[in-house]
């Protein structure tokens, strides 16, 4: 038998090396899991994986993620997306960059409804992408500006990743949710911004739209969006009142989500049925990720690699400074080969008994890891929202590569914010909680 250091160095190389080989990330996370706790106590450290399988799922958190993926997806079939592109495409036409600033504008506002990266991405890609083909707009700004808007679908609440996050942290959904706002805010108006200036120094990328915004185009387009600020408000109106919890808040969502689909949008039965379908799948490969995290959890704290580790870095005597660049290599690598909640449930569990020693609040480093995994979501080779538009456009993926290139570095520029400005994500949830 290896001795234990080389033991856990064979686990991660063994991890992956199977997310190389193809394996589904769950499967990957955990067999090496289970080899390693083998290796550490024989048959008897296996004992403990029922006890575990039953926690992992016993978790009232979680229950918040299906019921906002199944409001995501209502909307999705009904066709409220198309609706809300096309009132957001209204408000922002005479501003430089047109449809472009639309994309980014659609994205924010369906994250904060659909709380995945992935279903921003696609929802609003396949409404945007063929206007701006026929248009004329540059293709890599196109696809790069959906690309990384999607992103916003991980930042702005509700969340899945954060809710993740709060389940193996024990750390406040509502706050998490709440810190998560201003960053979101600030995302996207760097995101616009950019645009806007491209769209000034090259007016060949986003053609000038000619047409006159009458008051009855205004009203139109206030119509197809209010609809979705006011489930947006009141979902969230009433996390941070108290007056209903993440889950109860999404159930909720889930009722009046179906009522804004029959009222405003298209809802047959079979296209319901099929929205059922889809949330199964979707929710089926995130609790399945979410059961692995688990497994292997228990696997490094049967074997005690969260305390080495933490006595590891502080052995090291990092200054906070080198902390956050060492943070910085490992999610950037990670970001490029692992999936955004693969990479939550390696990291989070080895580096948040760490945090204490730093002086870092839980909830503004829920923040900064969940801005990594915005970051892996567009970093090639893995990240997953260059496929979804590449799949969509139907064109090379290195245009749409090269078009979040920017928006890559904007995020950045947030990070950057975010550590010299923590207040930035807590001066909203210490201000209502009063802390």
């Amino acid at each position: 038998m290896m001795f234990g250091e080389y033991q856990i160095v064979f686990i991660f190389i063994l991890f992956f090396l199977l997310l190389a080989s193809g394996m589904a990330v769950p499967f990957a996370i955990m067999l090496p899991a289970v080899v390693y706790l083998y290796m550490q106590g024989g048959i008897g450290a296996l004992h403990g994986l029922g006890i575990t399988s039953w926690g992992s799922m016993d978790a009232y958190t979680l229950t918040s993620i299906p019921l906002f993926v199944l409001m995501a997806e209502i909307l999705q079939g009904s066709g409220l997306a198309m609706k809300v592109y096309a009132g957001l495409s209204q408000l922002v036409r005479k501003v430089p960059g047109g449809l472009l600033q639309t994309n980014v504008a659609g994205c924010a506002v369906f994250a904060a409804v659909s709380g995945s990266s992935i279903a921003t991405a696609a929802a609003i890609g396949k409404v945007a992408l063929p206007q701006l083909e026929a248009r004329g707009y540059d293709r890599r700004l196109s696809t790069g500006s959906l690309a990384a808007g999607g992103t916003l679908g991980v930042l702005i609440p509700p969340s899945i990743a954060m809710i993740v996050y709060a389940t193996f942290t024990e750390t406040s959904v509502a706050k998490l949710f709440m810190a998560g706002i201003v960053p979101g805010i600030v995302l996207t108006l760097l995101f616009m911004t950019y645009i806007g200036f491209a769209a000034i120094m090259r007016p060949e990328i986003s053609p000038r739209e000619r047409s006159v915004l009458t008051r009855r185009l205004l009203f139109r387009a206030l119509i197809d969006i209010v609809p979705f600020m006011l489930l947006i408000g009141g979902i969230m109106g009433s996390i941070y009142s108290g007056l209903a919890t993440p889950t109860e808040a999404a159930a909720a969502g889930c009722i009046f989500a179906l009522i804004i689909a029959l009222t405003f949008g298209r809802l047959p039965m079979r296209e319901f049925v099929a929205c059922l379908k889809r949330t199964t799948i979707a929710i089926s490969n995130i609790l399945f990720i979410t059961y692995a995290a688990f497994i292997f959890s228990y696997a490094m704290s049967y074997a005690g690699v969260g305390e080495d580790v933490t006595n590891f870095i502080i052995g090291l005597k990092l200054s906070k400074v080198e902390f956050f660049l060492a943070l910085l290599i490992l999610f950037t690598a990670l970001g490029a080969l692992v999936e955004s909640l693969g990479m939550i449930v390696i990291t989070v569990p080895l580096l948040y008994p760490l945090l204490a020693n730093y002086g870092i609040d839980p909830v503004w480093f829920g923040i900064i890891v969940v801005l990594f995994i915005e970051m892996g979501q567009i970093t090639p080779p893995i990240g997953i929202n260059l496929f979804v538009i590449q799949s969509i456009s139907r064109g090379r993926i290195s245009d749409v590569v090269v078009g979040t290139v920017p928006f890559h570095l904007l995020m950045f520029v947030l990070l950057l914010m975010l550590v010299a400005w923590p207040e930035l994500a807590l001066w909203l949830p210490n201000r209502v909680t009063g802390n």
